[in-house]
């Protein structure tokens, strides 16, 4: 093996570091076998020698499979938006009424009811972002942001843009001026996908290590799938979440086994997660995967369980433009019964981007427009921070992480038909804080 990558100057080392080489079992875990963190590796190559270098390695008998991952990109291609030429203001205005998605149901999840609680605000409860990089000195990112918790951030205003107004859906200060986060009590770090020694997998299974049962992994990641041949096309059609990978699937396995919840975007591939399709173990080079893998969007033979999360439609009229019915599929968010609940995905006001607000600095920037399953999957992260923190301050058992996607599934504005649709296709409901405090705990003291 070791002559095969020098010849490609390739290097290999273990793919997951750290406390701990295996899944913890819980019993809040998937009632997966336990997966063997040891028997994943990395190999780090020019990208012109990677078929080559999984070919050869297939080859070897210490090898159970050896295959290429395309990369991940964050779930974005829905927003275009360019920061506005004009100098910020002095003060940065109060953009609140903006946020619909914090207001009572059916519209929103009713956060501003949750805060209503001890502990609503997600007090306590610790997150983390695993994407691509983040703008962390952003003025509304002071209280909650607890930094850089691991990997290399990419130097790419796109990727920061897009880390910066998922942050600011959830953990935004609570301050009088820009925008609020739905749970803004919340400790918020980030860990970035990339670097020598890390990918997405390893990012997932470092996070977990930081963190302890209730608290919360966010995946900003999707990837090209096999409709399109693993192509990374620029309108993202054919991405799907990244558990259907063996080394991201067995992180969740980790993560989840371990009490902490993970919520994952489904993708922005406007694609059937229960299409046959993904049964099929890839072909070379995107694979084989090992004998042992099995299709985790069938979750009844294998559960990662996580939180998979699809884009619905925002009440028409917000922001004076109209995508569908309300609580409607959006057409390029993923769906199918793995879909566990959606948030809005168009129309989402948030840090980042500079469309709402621009100038020179990005420490000022904010957006009206961010969408996506990027934009719908921290209002799920959000919702389940506040449900976590309420639970805690009330000295209530905090969801496990099965018990969370349940919840989920139980309660909420329901999802609505798209014009035309034959069938409903699944991506679950939208979250109803009240509904589901008054629930779990009763009326706020």
């Amino acid at each position: 093996m070791h002559r095969i990558l020098s010849r490609r100057n390739a290097i290999i080392h273990p793919l997951f570091t750290g406390r701990r080489a295996r899944r913890l079992v819980a019993g809040s875990a998937p009632p997966a076998a336990a997966s063997d963190l040891s028997v994943f590796y990395r190999v780090s190559a020019p990208e012109e020698h990677l078929a080559n270098l999984a070919d050869q390695l297939r080859n070897d008998d210490s090898v159970e499979a050896a295959f290429v991952k395309p990369a991940p990109l964050p779930a974005d291609a829905v927003n275009p938006m360019l920061p506005a030429a004009d100098r910020a203001p002095a003060v940065t205005p109060d953009f609140t009424a903006r946020q619909g998605y914090l207001d009572a149901a059916p519209n929103g999840i009713d956060a501003r009811f949750a805060w209503n609680y001890p502990g609503g605000s997600g007090k306590d409860i610790r997150i983390i972002d695993v994407e691509g990089a983040w703008q962390l000195t952003h003025e509304d990112l002071i209280e909650g942001n607890n930094g850089l918790a691991g990997g290399n951030p990419l130097n790419d205003v796109n990727w920061r843009n897009h880390g910066t107004a998922v942050l600011g859906v959830f953990v935004s200060d609570h301050n009088g001026f820009g925008v609020t986060g739905i749970c803004p009590g919340t400790h918020a770090r980030a860990i970035a996908a990339f670097g020598d020694q890390i990918n997405s997998a390893a990012a997932i299974h470092l996070a977990a290590d930081l963190l302890s049962p209730g608290d919360i992994i966010l995946v900003e990641l999707h990837r090209p799938g096999p409709h399109f041949g693993f192509a990374g096309r620029e309108d993202q059609r054919g991405f799907i979440a990244v558990e259907w990978w063996p080394d991201d699937l067995a992180a969740i396995e980790y993560a989840t086994g371990r009490g902490i919840t993970v919520v994952e975007a489904a993708g922005n591939g406007a694609e059937d997660l229960d299409d046959p399709l993904y049964d099929a173990n890839p072909g070379p080079p995107f694979g084989p995967f090992p004998d042992s893998w099995t299709n985790p969007f069938r979750r009844h033979l294998v559960d990662s369980g996580a939180v998979l999360v699809g884009a619905g439609a925002p009440p028409p009229g917000t922001h004076g433009r109209n995508h569908g019915d309300n609580c409607s599929r959006l057409d390029f968010s993923n769906y199918g019964s793995a879909v566990d609940a959606q948030g809005w995905g168009r129309e989402v006001t948030t840090c980042g981007y500079g469309d709402l607000q621009g100038g020179d600095s990005e420490d000022l920037w904010y957006t009206d427009t961010f969408a996506g399953t990027s934009s719908a999957s921290p209002m799920i992260v959000g919702s389940l921070g506040c449900i976590q923190g309420a639970l805690r301050a009330a000295n209530r058992a905090q969801l496990a992480p099965l018990r969370a996607r349940e919840i989920l599934r139980q309660f909420g504005t329901p999802q609505q038909a798209r014009p035309g649709q034959s069938a409903l296709e699944r991506i679950g409901n939208r979250p109803d804080l009240r509904q589901i405090l008054l629930t779990l705990i009763g009326p706020p003291l």
